[in-house]
């Protein structure tokens, strides 16, 4: 136990297990949605090579897994341009875990390497985000933690309504 608390005292947050966090399950912070986003890409959980990204949908309110939420992903392809082949739509499984293999997306004018993520599901504010991969990763961990819909910080915030408005801020 005490070599656990050092570490986590010492060692960045994604070093650590998972579980080490699963007490506090704050939000995943927005981000911009973007002029890219486009509704109802095909549903898969395969668009590329060399990159996966994994992670598990989870409530704030205490932690636990939400299965079924609609995981919408949207990136550029290597050479930085936004395309059909680097859509997909995925549903989280019965403990909430998703799975994306895909490229390593492409970076361009002044935007860092990113792909766009929208969550949706029923009982839950929904979530637009981005997972900023480090430069030389081939997978990467990215939980989705999502607030309730009866939330109302959450909503103060603006957190509800239309996601897919192109440019819409939370």
């Amino acid at each position: 136990m005490f070599l656990l608390v050092m570490f986590s005292v010492t060692a960045p947050e994604w070093l650590l297990p998972q579980h080490v966090f699963a007490g506090s399950c704050t939000p995943t912070p927005w981000d911009e949605i973007g002029p890219f986003y486009r509704p109802n890409a095909p549903q898969r959980n395969k668009i590329g090579s060399g990159y996966l990204l994994s992670g598990t949908v989870r409530s704030s309110k205490d932690c636990s897994p939400i299965r079924g939420a609609r995981i919408e992903v949207w990136q550029t392809a290597r050479n930085g341009s936004y395309d059909d082949a680097h859509r997909a739509t995925l549903f989280s499984d019965n403990q909430g875990r998703y799975r994306l293999e895909t490229d390593y997306p492409g970076g361009y004018a002044q935007r860092p390497s990113h792909i766009h993520i929208l969550v949706d599901v029923r009982g839950h504010q929904g979530l637009v985000t981005q997972h900023y991969p480090r430069k030389g990763d081939r997978k990467a961990r990215f939980d989705l933690v999502l607030e309730p819909e009866n939330d109302t910080a959450g909503a103060a915030k603006g957190r509800t309504g239309d996601l897919v408005t192109p440019g819409r801020k939370p």
